[in-house]
């Protein structure tokens, strides 16, 4: 800020501190004159006729002055502003134009009559520029209190005027134009009051206050007039100019827009309680005396009309509340999809209908990859793709099926039972680009011929989901490679040793066929078969000669051991069944579990005698490796007995295939 600015910013809170100042010590004046004489009525001129117009042609001021320099609200503070002129002027020309006595009505009525709707329209304009986005039931509410307010106001006043009121036609409407004109005012106020949820703020507060003070006022001088009870220098007196200097501190108040709050947290009755109970008393005072005026009679009519309105708008608000909360919590926030508390209920109507003839299909569906590209492009992205796979999936089985979010990244759709649609919805939940893919699996359950109950179906659904992530390569891979780090630190020549096991597996499997889950299986299972020798002594296993019976039990032992280390990796339950039984021999003698001929797996089988054959052609401690022909024979040797006859033939069709080609695998040592 430079200097000019910064001394014309001192130049006005002096001005403004000098302003609050004036006006303060002359209502104070005025109050110390009018409530206790002070001075005596030698200075009644003095307060009356000077002081009492300067005190209020400085708040006049005031508030032209906060509309000239501010441009916000300008409009508004213009208005009430030249409201306050139009009193001060009134005042004016009763004091100095007509001497203190006046005619009736007269130029200073004119005067004092135009505060009335100057005031409004700056009211008007604040309310407009402050309070919005208000529902229609709080305004109802504003408009209840400020009709219950003009029912007590003209209860009070108008009656009293009307029939103390004689004269010409000019003359009663001049008077009646004031206790309207009030009745008015305070309805503004109760209106400000209710649509703020009676939390107005301070320059509400000081505006409310102000044209209460000019209400009462008026009010008070009038049913004074009437009874002939109006003494003038009292403290009455000062109630105008007061009013009107609380109109100018609330210009200057910092401006505040007020917000509504959310219904849950308003009071829902408690305006149109103690409107309705206004308006009964009006309507019981009326019955028991003719004072009360049929003006009076219609606002509190109107009340009751506008309490009755404002009920019937409370129910349909809250209906439709509870239908949002409703589908709130049946609808995923992100996606916009049903959720799991919805695919509950579904599945319960699903069941009842599929008992009479409508099978359907439930499909739990988790995405490959998702956390991968989460972690790559960051949750926003993330949230993006989700909402972008669930648009898709919701399509995708519209209109006969309906889609679901569990959660996280599982999907899950409620379809008939056809192919088609499940595998649309697969495809749905795929997307793919330059740096990322992603893809689902599935688990899906008929229903109700696999399931009865929803818990049921729910948990079979994702047993199968899980069951088929497991057989996903990326999952079974980071499993397996750690332990096949281990064997191969602990004992480096057995990574060779699981490769020629697993080459020769994999092609017998493939000469009988094998699917390529089945493969896969076979593959790990070959490459993993000795896992359990992890937890054999070094001592034994390169111990010179034979083990003794001793360490033969130690040995016995590793296919046990070896499936429950693989089974502690849910990818590679099935592999660790295998690996359970690789050493189990056709004629029942073998271990750990005695399994004779096709008692035992397949894939076990395999495993066996390609694992034979590896060890007959390599270089132990105890012997030297065998040649291929030492190695077929020892095989049909042994073919009945410990290996699968038809197996042996396989494996040795495969070696003399090789031999042949001239391709014969690496043999260890």
């Amino acid at each position: 800020m430079d200097a000019a600015a910064l001394s014309n910013a001192r130049l006005g809170r002096a001005v403004a501190f000098a302003w609050r100042v004036s006006v303060v010590s002359g209502l104070a004046l005025l109050a110390v004159h009018f409530g206790f004489g002070a001075w005596g009525h030698a200075a009644d001129r003095l307060f009356n006729a000077w002081i009492y117009d300067v005190v209020e042609a400085l708040a006049a001021l005031g508030v032209l002055t906060r509309a000239a320099v501010i441009r916000e609200e300008r409009w508004a503070w213009m208005s009430i502003g030249i409201a306050l002129a139009a009193t001060t002027g009134g005042d004016v020309l009763f004091d100095h134009v007509y001497g203190g006595n006046p005619p009736f009505p007269s130029y200073a009525d004119v005067s004092y009559l135009s505060f009335y709707p100057a005031c409004y329209v700056g009211i008007g304009l604040l309310l407009r520029s402050r309070i919005s986005r208000f529902s229609a039931s709080l305004w109802l509410d504003g408009v209840m209190a400020a009709a219950a307010a003009a029912a007590v106001s003209a209860a009070v006043l108008v009656s009293v005027v009307v029939n103390s009121t004689h004269g010409s036609r000019l003359v009663v409407l001049t008077n009646l134009a004031y206790p309207i004109g009030d009745t008015l005012l305070l309805a503004g106020v109760f209106l400000v009051f209710a649509v703020t949820r009676w939390r107005p703020g301070r320059a509400w507060s000081l505006l409310a206050v102000g044209l209460l003070v000019v209400a009462l006022g008026d009010g008070t001088f009038l049913y004074q007039t009437a009874s002939n009870t109006y003494a003038e220098g009292t403290l009455l007196d000062i109630t105008w100019p007061t009013s009107l200097v609380l109109l100018a501190f609330a210009a200057w108040q910092a401006p505040e827009r007020a917000r509504s709050r959310a219904l849950e947290q308003r009071s829902l009755l408690g305006t149109p309680i103690a409107c309705g109970l206004v308006s009964v008393a009006v309507f019981v005072a009326g019955s028991a005396s003719n004072a009360v005026h049929p003006v009076a009679v219609a606002f509190a009519a109107l009340t009751i009309l506008l309490i009755l309105a404002r009920t019937a708008l409370m129910f349909r608000e809250n209906r439709a509340l509870l239908e949002q909360s409703q589908a709130e919590a049946l609808t995923d926030a992100l996606t916009g999809l049903a959720n799991r508390r919805k695919l509950v209920a579904d599945l319960e109507s699903a069941l009842e209908e599929a008992e009479a003839g409508a099978p359907r299909l439930l499909a739990i569906f988790d995405l490959n990859g998702f956390k991968r590209y989460n972690d790559t492009f960051g949750h926003p992205a993330g949230d993006a793709l989700l909402a972008r796979l669930a648009a898709k999936l919701e399509a995708a089985v519209a209109p006969d099926g309906i889609a679901y979010r569990m959660g996280g990244d599982e999907f899950c759709v409620l379809i008939p039972a056809s192919d088609p649609l499940l595998a649309r919805a697969t495809n749905a939940l795929s997307d793919n680009g330059e740096s990322f893919s992603v893809t689902s699996s599935c688990g899906a359950v008929m229903i109700p011929r696999e399931a009865t109950t929803a818990s049921e179906a729910l948990r079979t659904a994702d047993e199968r989901l899980y069951r088929q992530k497991e057989l996903l390569p990326a999952n079974r891979g980071a499993a397996h490679e750690p332990l096949l780090r281990t064997l191969a630190e602990r004992e480096p020549g057995l990574r060779e040793h699981v490769a020629v096991v697993s080459s020769l597996a994999c092609e017998v499997g493939l000469s009988l066929g094998f699917e390529s889950s089945e493969l896969e299986d076979l593959k790990l299972a070959a490459e993993l078969h000795d896992v359990g020798k992890l937890a054999i002594p070094d001592s034994i296993l390169q111990k010179p000669g034979p083990p003794d019976s001793s360490e033969w039990g130690f040995i016995h032992q590793h296919t046990l051991i070896g499936q429950r280390i693989l089974t502690g990796a849910p990818a590679l339950t099935s592999v660790g069944t295998i690996v359970r039984s690789t050493h189990e021999r056709w004629d029942g003698s073998g271990y750990p579990d005695g399994l004779t001929g096709e008692e035992i797996p397949l894939s076990a089988r395999i495993i066996a005698v390609c694992d034979a054959y590896s060890a007959i052609t390599s270089d132990r401690p105890y012997r030297a490796a065998s040649t291929l022909d030492q190695a077929q024979a020892e095989l049909r040797r042994c073919s009945g007995s410990q290996f699968d006859p038809g197996l042996v033939e396989i494996l040795c069709s495969i070696l003399e295939q090789r031999a042949s080609e001239a391709t014969v695998i690496p043999l260890a040592g």
